[in-house]
């Protein structure tokens, strides 16, 4: 029998159709209104057209307004806006996903059951772009710590950023699974007492995490310092991060040192040298006299006092001396330091002193040393043979009584043994 369907919902050319047509329009018109959820298909259709609307128009926002924005705020002076426009850009282009998703829900007559999830789902998006503002805002604003850079160190004030961000991140994170009725109690007792066996396994991290906590607070170096760590490595430090440092050595290979081992071992921090120094022994020739001695002597100390690129007493030493007979040399200590640090300039300052003491022995009329051995050749008569002497009469005539008084000795030894 065919299935009548309702006059009101029925169109007018409907009813010209014969039996098996009209009974599939209602078969179909029936599936329609059912639809999934307790929705039907057309309120789906509706819902996910206004969500597929809300994403073009994130995408003409986040080229408009977001841009707009940020040019506006690149044209001033200050910093504020700039940090404000980086901290806002990114969740801004949530904003019209959730004005959509509030719109569907309006829109779609939903049961109690479908809308009590889409609100738990828009609070949870409210609260997730909340949370997200704050920990890009904690990065963006970062330049105001500048007091507490110089105050502590530029790396403690990032691990406090990095931190602040971790916490805000988990707070989001609290909020939304409150949100949806989740116990949070139970959760951080789990995450204790996994910490718990996690930190007996992982003693090294927590080590590592210490030692570079006592880095930072000790201000053993910064980043962008030259150091050199007995034993392990010599290098410029990049990054400290919780575990390790990011150490990029002269041959520009990075290197990640565990935070322990520069904590443990000693460190050299060359970026905070006041001065640089230079040690030489200068050799001579023995030919040197003690004038030419005392002119070299004389002349190279009135170059580094008269230059100003080498440090004077009493801030450093100054020295230049006679100081030592070698084997083939006569040497000179020449110990100063410079003014600067810099390494290039550092080698140039050398050179220009080389070639000063070079001029300086040169004006004197001697030369450098360098290791020589001289030979004597002397010619000598040949060797005499040489014959043992005659025996005295008096060293004769005891002999050949040692001699008698040998052999009788021996035979009143045989005469004994024959009884």
């Amino acid at each position: 029998m065919t299935q009548a369907v309702p006059a009101t919902t029925v169109p007018d050319w409907v009813e010209t159709l014969p039996d098996w047509g009209q009974n599939f329009y209602s078969y179909v018109a029936s599936l329609w209104e059912e639809g999934v959820f307790g929705l039907s298909y057309g309120e789906v259709m509706t819902a996910i057209g206004v969500i597929l609307l809300a994403f073009i128009i994130r995408g003409l926002f986040a080229r408009t307004a977001v841009r707009a924005i940020t040019r506006a705020a690149a044209g001033t002076k200050t910093s504020l806006d700039d940090a404000l426009v980086s901290t806002i850009s990114a969740p801004l282009k949530l904003v019209p996903i959730i004005v959509g998703v509030y719109i569907a829900t309006v829109v779609v007559d939903l049961p109690e059951g479908a809308q009590t999830i889409a609100d738990q789902i828009l609070r949870s998006m409210v609260a997730i772009s909340v949370f997200w503002t704050f920990n890009r805002a904690v990065g963006s604003f970062s330049f105001l710590f500048t007091g507490l850079r110089e105050t502590l160190s530029g790396a403690i004030v990032d691990w406090l950023v990095k931190t602040l961000q971790v916490l805000f991140l988990l707070i989001g994170v609290a909020a939304v699974l409150d949100i949806w009725g989740i116990p949070i109690g139970p959760i951080i007792a789990g995450l204790g007492v996994f910490g718990i066996a996690v930190g007996l396994g992982a003693q090294d991290l927590f080590q590592n995490l210490i030692a570079g906590i006592l880095i930072l607070t000790e201000k053993r170096f910064q980043p962008g310092e030259w150091i050199a760590v007995d034993g392990v490595c010599e290098g410029t430090v990049e990054k400290i991060n919780f575990r390790s440092t990011l150490i990029r050595r002269f041959d520009k290979s990075p290197m990640y040192v565990p935070n322990s081992k520069l904590s443990d071992n000693a460190v050299t921090n060359f970026s905070r040298m006041t001065h640089r120094r230079i040690k030489w022994a200068v050799g001579v020739e023995y030919r040197t006299t003690v004038e030419q001695l005392k002119y070299i002597r004389d002349e190279i100390e009135a170059y580094l006092w008269e230059s100003p690129d080498f440090a004077k007493p009493p801030s450093t030493a100054l020295f230049v001396r006679v100081d030592a007979f070698n084997a083939s040399s006569i040497d000179f200590l020449i110990y100063t330091f410079t003014n600067t640090t810099n390494w290039g300039e550092w080698l140039e300052l050398k050179e220009k002193l080389a070639l000063e003491v070079m001029d300086i022995i040169e004006k004197a009329g001697t030369g450098f040393a360098f290791p020589s051995r001289t030979l004597y050749m002397q010619q000598q008569d040949p060797p005499e043979i040489m014959s043992p002497p005659e025996l005295s009469p008096r060293v004769e005539r005891a002999r050949i009584e040692k001699l008698a008084h040998d052999k009788a000795t021996a035979m009143d030894d045989d005469d004994g043994g024959g009884e």
